[in-house]
């Protein structure tokens, strides 16, 4: 009902008064899901992180790429001062109820295609601010591992470092979709490595799209 002639435009924000119900109704349930399944995930997983000691406090642009994003979500259930741009789209509420129960505290509504430069700007305002964010620089349809200029243009701009982060985890299902993302199981082994922190201003941009994409490495 909701995916039929009246929502395939609308946006988080404008979604019509008759289906809002509906709409919201099922987007909290989705959410509790997604929130049930990652915090089943993070207590049930041995985690090994590596690179934190090069991390100092302070707020950074935190990248992974997008095939990752569950797994992110079952390591890191709790985010202290962090703001992100989401897609705005009718159905990316449950994400956006997810992360505000997993502790961001601003989600400005954006992405490329849909007023991704207002919402960047925006975005590096709050990290000059002191916020953290997380961008998946191959996102949001692609393609695959391949870095976009978006969170190079964001560091630099904001004077906030990158932070590429990888993960490998021991069981997992890969589902067919664009980012063939990966799904880990619960009772497994989660290996998450931090990359050094990486400030843009006074590189060139093909340099450190390089150095960025080198640490994020592509899964297999």
């Amino acid at each position: 009902m909701l995916a039929g002639p009246i929502m395939p435009t609308c946006r988080v924000d404008n979604v019509p008064l008759a289906v809002r119900p509906l709409f919201l109704l099922g987007s909290y349930c989705a959410a509790l899901i997604l929130f049930i399944y990652a915090w089943l995930v993070h207590l049930t997983s041995d985690i090994k992180f590596s690179g934190l000691e090069q991390l100092e406090g302070r707020n950074y642009v935190f990248c992974h790429w997008h095939t990752f994003i569950a797994l992110y979500f079952a390591v890191f259930t709790h985010h202290d001062h962090h703001a992100w741009m989401q897609h705005p789209y009718w159905f990316m509420k449950p994400i956006h109820i997810l992360l505000r129960w997993l502790g961001v505290e601003r989600i400005i509504l954006g992405s490329s295609g849909h007023e991704g430069r207002r919402a960047a700007d925006e975005l590096v305002q709050l990290l000059v601010g002191g916020y953290s964010t997380v961008v998946l620089p191959d996102g949001p349809a692609g393609p695959p591992f391949v870095m976009r200029k978006g969170v190079l243009h964001i560091a630099e701009q904001s004077g906030v470092p990158i932070v590429p982060i990888r993960f490998a985890a021991s069981s997992y299902v890969r589902l067919p979709t664009w980012d063939k993302k990966l799904l880990p199981l619960p009772f497994g082994t989660i290996e998450v490595t931090f990359g050094p922190p990486l400030r843009v201003r006074g590189l060139d941009l093909a340099e450190a799209t390089q150095i960025v994409a080198q640490v994020l490495g592509e899964p297999n």
